[in-house]
């Protein structure tokens, strides 16, 4: 018993205890700072966790795990200013490592006072860089989902008007060329009958359009090189663009392969890109990019990760405010002046992409420009035994 006493002695310091206890915890970083936010302490979780030794830091103001950026607008000291004024700051953010990748940080700062003067500050920092990027994925699939429901309500109706009105062109197209072989027809006759000619034509492009919105257009699908395919169209790409606006292409030749119709992908870039030329009245740069993405399939009864060619069409125009932006995709809605578009460009994009079991992501914002970018499924290559 005697024995037992001696042997727990050393323990019965309860700061000893306590530095023992933070000093083995190795997935959390905990340290100390005191009053002007330098480090006093670091354990063994801030040396997994940020990468620095102590003796690396020790000393060194707590703005060192930010990001450059951060740093120029005062991050570090409005944290520590919101610690000291409310007893504790909790948030997260991108996070520096010594060796320079940046991950996601959930932090928790909790100031310590002793008699109502300030301390210091304790600081526990983990990394769920992980996690961050399963809920991103969670929120896509989501999303998208939502987007396919949005869909499949309006396509339906949107389908069967579509076919309804094709019928009723066909009739009155065929009753236009007739009028137009009589030989007893005048001048005005012939006029007339081609600029209803030209109205009917219109009505068909429109009714592609719809039929390509509501998913029901007929796909010739074929294994796809995406980088070469851009390339051949680069040329009547660039000039759709006016003077004043530069087109970037960058897309790697190593690019899995994807299974869909090249006419119909060629023709969603080119409305996008038709958008951001609009959106740039005054000039600018488009950039059209493509890179392998893992997302979740949007069919969250069965939620599996898969790959996606990402093919993004980025301007650095004017953007659209949330409640435009939400709307971009409606058929039919549209911003321009009447005569000025269909406002069925976009939601051709979404229709095309959704049959082809992507999904589309649009990313804008007033003054930050407009990225779109159409998610198709890669194909996977077969493993041979």
């Amino acid at each position: 018993m005697v024995q037992a006493v001696t042997d727990i002695a050393p323990l019965a310091d309860d700061r000893l205890q306590l530095q023992l206890l933070i000093d083995h915890v190795s997935d959390h970083a905990i340290y100390l700072l005191d009053a002007e936010g330098c480090i006093r302490s670091w354990n063994r979780g801030c040396e997994r966790v940020k990468g620095y030794t102590a003796l690396e830091v020790l000393g060194q103001h707590v703005g060192l795990f930010y990001a450059p950026e951060e740093r120029a607008h005062g991050v570090p000291e409005r944290t520590l200013a919101q610690a000291t004024e409310d007893g504790r700051y909790v948030g997260e953010g991108w996070r520096v490592r010594r060796s320079g990748e940046r991950f996601r940080a959930s932090e928790v700062i909790e100031a310590v006072r002793e008699n109502g003067a300030l301390l210091g500050f304790v600081k526990v920092t983990q990394d769920i860089t992980e996690r961050y990027h399963a809920q991103r994925l969670l929120q896509d699939a989501q999303r998208a989902r939502e987007q396919l429901q949005q869909f499949e309500g309006v396509g339906r109706l949107t389908r069967g008007l579509a076919h309804e009105f094709n019928n009723l062109l066909t009739t009155i197209g065929n009753a236009l060329d007739l009028i137009a072989l009589r030989p007893g027809a005048d001048a005005r006759t012939r006029e007339l009958a081609e600029l209803a000619q030209a109205a009917a034509d219109r009505g068909s492009l429109l009714t592609r359009q719809l039929l390509a919105f509501s998913a029901d257009q007929t796909l010739v699908r074929e294994p796809l090189q995406i980088a070469r395919l851009f390339q051949e169209e680069l040329p009547v790409l660039q000039r759709a663009c006016p003077a004043n606006i530069l087109l970037r292409l960058e897309v790697p030749f190593d690019l899995p392969q994807i299974t869909t119709d090249g006419v119909q992908l060629h023709t969603a870039v080119l409305n996008l890109l038709l958008n951001s030329c609009e959106a740039m009245p005054r000039g600018g740069t488009i950039t059209i990019t493509a890179r392998v993405e893992q997302r979740l399939a949007p069919d969250l009864a069965h939620p599996t990760q898969r790959r996606y060619v990402a093919i993004a069409v980025t301007d650095d125009g004017e953007g659209m405010p949330p409640e435009i932006a939400e709307r971009a995709s409606e058929p039919f809605f549209t911003t321009k002046e009447v005569g000025k578009g269909s406002g069925l460009g976009l939601s051709q994009v979404f229709g095309f992409v959704s049959q082809c079991d992507g999904f589309v992501d649009v990313q804008t914002a007033p003054g930050r420009g407009t990225t779109v970018r159409l998610l198709l499924p890669a194909i996977e290559e077969v493993e041979h035994v």
